[in-house]
C-alpha cells in the first residue's frame, strides 16, 4: 500500500514539475487563445492565428508578443510563416506540456476548456459531439 502511495506522490510530483515549466504569464495567454472566441471554439492543431506588421521595416512579419516569443525560444512553440496568416503551433514537448496543464483543474477549468480536453484526449468526447472525419 505504501508503493502505491509513493509511486502516487512521484507522480504528482512529476507531473507539477512539467506544469512548471510553463510560467503564470505563459499558462493565461495558452488559455486565452484557447477560450471560446464569441461562438467559436479554437483548436489546438489549428494554432495560435498572429497578426503581421502592416508598415515599417518589420512589415509582412509577424508581431509575436513577448510571450509568445518566449514559448518559442523555450521550444515549446514553433512558429509557420508558410501560410497567408502566420501561426504558432505546439512542439512535442509544448504539447506533453499543454496536456499537463489542461488535465490540472488548477490551471484550466475542465467546463470551460472541454473541448481543448477531449481534442487532447484527456477526456472522451461526449454522445452529441458529432463524429470525427
Amino acid at each position: 500500500m505504501e508503493a502505491g502511495r509513493a509511486s502516487l506522490a512521484s507522480m504528482s510530483k512529476m507531473q507539477s514539475e512539467v506544469i512548471a515549466t510553463f510560467t503564470s504569464s505563459e499558462r493565461d495567454y495558452i488559455r486565452r487563445q484557447l477560450d471560446r472566441f464569441f461562438s467559436t471554439l479554437p483548436s489546438v492543431a489549428e494554432g495560435f492565428q498572429l497578426k503581421t506588421w502592416r508598415g515599417g521595416p518589420e512589415a509582412g512579419k509577424p508581431k509575436l508578443p513577448p510571450t509568445a516569443k518566449g514559448l518559442v525560444e523555450r521550444g515549446f512553440m514553433r512558429l509557420d510563416t508558410e501560410e497567408r496568416l502566420p501561426r504558432l503551433f505546439f512542439t512535442e514537448t509544448g504539447l506533453a506540456m499543454l496536456r499537463a496543464m489542461m488535465a490540472d483543474r488548477r490551471f484550466a477549468d475542465p467546463e470551460k476548456f472541454a473541448h481543448v480536453r477531449q481534442e487532447l484526449g484527456i477526456d472522451p468526447a461526449s454522445e452529441g459531439d458529432p463524429p470525427e472525419e
